[in-house]
């Protein structure tokens, strides 16, 4: 057996193993089934590895020392098939994103500052920056406060993240074909790229409300299907090609919110229904609401923005609410910043034991 050094961390609302860049294999494949194996993928418990069985609990995060000069850490995350032998390093995870900096800081790959540490953490997977802000009260990492998110019990110190110019994170436009509204296969739809790419559409086209429990989404086998189909059309007319072993685009099926809120989501990714929302989906649907002409703007309550094009959005999902702050040129209508705050919590660390053939 081979031992790999690695923190098992909470970020958000997922949970996985963070690695150092350089304690893992350079070349891509070999990475992956090393992966793989410890995760303990191709089996619906992962029994044999330390994943826990569903999609928010089998992701990882690489994290080293950054190539670039605008940023201090680079990030790759790395989506982990629970019953098949597959790793997806297309999107970004917001969610994992919360502990990278907490991560760094311990692992001494940033110097922690008095009374918080902030650092640029370049996404490998979208190629764009992400500025995090960590409590670190006397030098050291703080994961004690209270922060309470939707999805996580109790409270913990806040972790800020600042999306810097997030549009375009797999295709390099906003609006990938160009048009804020699109038909396809006989369903409105906006294919939108801001964080992360995804597909928008009514729950109403699908003769939902967008206010179900996942459960009852994902039973609901004719819409799931309904949405695959769909998923993989626009991909192709997003210029992803094949989507079909790739979890981008992200369906995401959107409702009229209840009071107090600007939008209600449920978020899929792709192949079952999220319990609360991935941070990349709610600064995608957040900032959607912002853009004029999209599925999302036209069913959404928006706030007004202050003078400085500064308003806060509220994403209702079935955990609960998740506020997002977008930062919109008055004049231009660009959306050039998108912030949130997550909560993070080391779990434990060691090492994780790989068999030697996959190693």
């Amino acid at each position: 057996m081979r031992r790999i050094p690695c923190v098992l961390m909470r970020g958000g609302t997922s949970r996985g193993p963070f690695f150092l860049a350089n304690d893992l294999p350079t070349d891509p494949a070999e990475r992956d089934a090393l992966l793989i194996s410890a995760m303990g993928s191709g089996h619906p418990l992962q029994i044999d590895g330390i994943g826990g069985g569903n999609p928010l609990t089998s992701k990882v995060a690489i994290v080293g020392p950054s190539r670039r000069q605008d940023a201090d850490v680079d990030y790759l995350f790395a989506q982990v098939n629970v019953e098949r032998a597959l790793v997806d390093t297309a999107p970004n995870c917001g969610n994992m994103l919360a502990a990278v900096g907490p991560f760094a800081i311990e692992q001494g790959l940033v110097p922690a500052a008095d009374p918080v540490t902030r650092l640029t953490i370049y996404n490998v997977n979208t190629g764009k920056r992400i500025e995090a802000t960590v409590q670190t009260p006397g030098g050291k990492v703080d994961y004690e406060g209270d922060t309470e998110i939707a999805g996580v019990p109790g409270t913990a110190a806040p972790v800020k993240l600042a999306f810097l110019d997030a549009a375009g994170s797999k295709t390099g436009k906003l609006l990938p074909t160009g048009a804020a509204c699109d038909r396809i296969d006989g369903v409105e739809v906006t294919l939108y790229d801001m964080a992360v790419a995804a597909v928008l559409a009514d729950a109403a086209s699908f003769g939902k409300t967008g206010r179900e429990a996942p459960a009852d989404l994902d039973g609901d086998r004719a819409v799931m299907e309904r949405l695959e189909v769909l998923r993989r059309a626009c991909g192709r007319r997003m210029g992803l090609g094949d989507v079909s072993q790739m979890v981008i685009p992200k369906p995401i099926l959107l409702g009229p919110p209840s009071t107090g809120a600007t939008i209600s989501a449920r978020y899929f990714m792709p192949h079952s229904c999220h319990t609360a929302v991935a941070i990349t989906g709610a600064v995608c649907i957040a900032s959607a609401c912002c853009t004029p002409g999209t599925v999302a703007h036209r069913l959404a309550q928006l706030p007004e923005p202050d003078a400085e094009g500064r308003r806060m959005l509220i994403i209702e999902h079935p955990s609960g609410r998740t506020p997002v702050e977008i930062e919109q040129d008055p004049e231009t209508g660009l959306i050039g910043r998108a912030m949130v705050i997550r909560t993070a919590r080391r779990l434990f660390d060691g090492y994780v034991h790989v068999r030697d053939h996959v190693a």
